[in-house]
């Protein structure tokens, strides 16, 4: 037995000194050197090269090339393999070769390439192994010792953006860039920027700034703004000033200017922060972006893609083409909008401040939405001193508010939603009246001090009545009549909490807490926590011309007309109820001011209060009207102006939009 154990010791000592002195395999050596390399770990690449490689280049400079050329390139998604083979004589020799395929992608493609590696055997610490006798066509075969990579872009032609009858929105245009040649003023510098300051409405400094900046040189051209070729009789008086010159150059403009801002927005240049948002996306610095409205929602398809090339600028002259993604012009955007009333709408609304939709009522499409008061979205890619920018950021009216998908307490203009909701839940007969006297009325006295109160004191108010007389106390009890469950769930039905998808961000509309009767009899009525947008209020008045269902608002050209967003949002017998009752509001009810000779509308009125008083006091207000013309079914507008009380309260929007009527009729 111990003579067996020592023979099997003995085994198992020849065993392990055998396994101790196994020769290192070149192909060992390369697969794992192959690993490093997909995990980018260069420095310990370096490791693995020969003597003579390393003869040719640091580990610094091996590292920061790697590093730098995959970082500009966009490297991603790198694959290097290698097949081992199943058996290697080149471990007795004294080279070794293996081929290998790298695949990758980079900002101009997928780059893909075959190459042979050559091991050396080499003995460090003596210690023979296998190293690498790498080179710069390891990085890329076409890759000289003394070549360089350069990238070259091609930027795309942007999309325009249409309004429905083809007229562009915003598109490339030529205006003239304003500059001056430094040499020019010589004798009279002072003069000459004192009166372009004037002119281009710019500070002296920055036009200091921009003629000593470090590139500019005496006799060049040296740019400080951008003018639109209309501004002819600005053009005569700058080129006036001999130091001054002008040049026909692209940029993005806004044919409809203050009309369509708050809708499409406008372009510059992007940020460190736009960049840090966008990266991997191809922008870099200088580039333009959308920055607000439609400009900045469909960025990506208004941008198109850039063309890249990667090329190689060989030591000995001339270029090769590595890598190559061509150019992707942007595509356009075609809206529903009708620029024409976009611009009567902005018109009527004149210095008010506040917001307006117009819909096609029985498509759903959007015909306009309006902001004011606005500002030019030319100025801001023209080019805007800071002073100007402050200007329009601290005015009091707040010109950069886009105000059309904010929320707001509607006000009395949710009356025919509530009483739709009502008829559709039978919670209510429109031939039953209720009698209330005075203009106070409260459910009891838990309600303590606080009464629902309204304009005119009257008797014996039936649905018709309390429609066109707009009586607060008749919709709070019947939202009261209805509960907050059945209230809550018919306005759900009518888009409450929907986005509908629009391309244009809206803020939800909410009816907000209901748990109280107090605030379920406000809501009723439009106060409370109850707030819609004016896109969703404008479609909200659709089942009133669609048999009780609810159309979704569209603003895309392309997208299918007619969508029923809310199949029986309400019933039909309570939309052919309350339609015809709107009619009378403008006939002889709140609207009448409204009325056109000929050309019925229906609508309704509102004023909302907005900043809460104690009971009995005054607060700010805000007056809305809804209207459409049923017969013809064409176009509903809704607007809301801001800070009506003691100005006529909700008359002056329905001033307004008579008038917006008047024109299109």
């Amino acid at each position: 037995m111990k003579r067996l154990m020592g023979i099997v010791m003995a085994a198992i000592l020849v065993a392990a000194l055998a396994g101790c002195t196994e020769k290192p395999q070149p192909a060992d050596r390369f697969s794992r050197y192959i690993e490093l390399w997909n995990k980018q770990e260069f420095d310990k690449m370096y490791d693995y090269l020969s003597k003579d490689a390393k003869a040719s280049v640091s580990k610094k400079e091996f590292t920061e090339r790697y590093k730098k050329i995959y970082g500009d390139l966009q490297i991603k998604n790198l694959k290097v393999s290698f097949k081992k083979p199943k058996e290697d004589k080149q471990a007795e020799g004294e080279e070794a070769s293996y081929g290998f395929t790298a695949k990758m992608d980079s900002m101009a493609g997928s780059i893909e390439f075959g190459h042979d590696a050559y091991l050396v055997k080499e003995e460090r610490d003596k210690e023979e192994n296998w190293y690498v006798d790498w080179n710069t066509t390891y990085i890329f075969p076409q890759l000289g010792k003394g070549d360089k990579l350069s990238i070259s872009t091609q930027q795309p032609v942007r999309g325009e953006i249409f309004d429905r009858n083809g007229n562009p929105l915003a598109t490339t245009g030529l205006v003239y860039e304003v500059g001056i040649v430094p040499k020019d003023m010589e004798g009279q510098e002072a003069e000459t920027k004192k009166q372009l300051s004037k002119l281009l409405n710019m500070p002296e400094e920055s036009i200091e700034k921009a003629v000593t900046a470090s590139w500019v040189k005496p006799e060049y051209f040296v740019p400080l703004k951008k003018v639109s070729m209309q501004e002819e009789t600005l053009i005569a008086e700058l080129i006036k000033l001999k130091p001054v010159q002008t040049k026909k150059v692209e940029s993005r403009i806004y044919p409809y200017g203050k009309a369509a801002a708050h809708l499409i927005g406008y372009v510059g240049k992007a940020t460190a922060e736009d960049l840090e948002k966008l990266k991997d996306k191809g922008y870099s610095s200088g580039d333009l972006i959308g920055k607000r409205g439609l400009e900045q929602v469909f960025e990506e398809q208004l941008r198109g893609e850039p063309g890249v090339q990667v090329l190689i600028d060989q030591e000995a002259g001339g270029q090769e083409v590595l890598a190559e993604k061509p150019v992707v012009d942007g595509q356009p955007v075609k809206l529903t909008v009708d620029a024409d009333l976009q611009v009567k709408i902005m018109n009527a609304m004149k210095e008010e401040v506040g917001a307006a939709a117009a819909i096609h009522p029985k498509t759903g499409e959007t015909l306009a939405l309006v902001s004011m008061p606005t500002f030019d979205p030319n100025d801001a890619v023209f080019g805007m001193s800071a002073a100007e920018w402050k200007a329009l950021n601290e005015h009091k009216d707040q010109p950069l508010n886009t105000r059309f998908n904010k929320k707001y307490a509607p006000g009395s203009v949710i009356k025919p939603l509530t009483a739709g909701v009502a008829l559709t839940a039978n919670a209510i007969d429109p031939a039953e009246t209720m009698n209330v006297k005075g203009k106070q009325w409260q459910k009891d006295a838990s309600w303590g001090g606080y009464f629902v109160t309204r304009v005119s004191d009257a008797a014996n108010v039936n649905l018709e009545k309390a429609l066109v007389l707009s009586d607060n106390i008749y919709f709070a009890q019947t939202a009261l009549k209805l509960g907050k469950e059945k209230f809550a769930e018919g306005m759900k039905k009518l888009g409450f909490g929907d986005d509908f998808g629009y391309p244009f961000p809206l803020n939800a509309s909410q009816t907000g807490g209901l748990d109280k009767d107090m605030l379920l009899a406000d809501a009723g009525y439009g106060q409370a926590q109850l707030e819609m947008n004016i896109v969703h209020l404008a479609a909200s008045y659709t089942p009133f011309l669609n048999n009780g269902n609810m159309l979704k608002p569209v603003l895309l050209l392309d997208d299918e007309k007619s969508q029923v967003l809310q199949e029986q949002a309400i019933s039909p017998e309570a939309a052919a109820t309350v339609g015809p009752i709107l009619r009378k509001v403008v006939a002889g009810g709140t609207a009448k001011d409204a009325e056109i000779k000929g050309y019925p509308l229906s609508g309704k009125t509102g004023t909302a209060e907005v900043i809460k008083q104690a009971q009995g006091e005054k607060g700010k207000e805000n007056g809305w009207f809804v209207a459409y013309n049923a017969e013809k079914g064409d176009l509903l507008v809704a607007m809301m102006v801001e800070n009506v009380l003691d100005r006529g309260g909700s008359g002056i929007p329905v001033k307004m939009v008579k008038n917006i009527f008047e024109g299109v009729k």
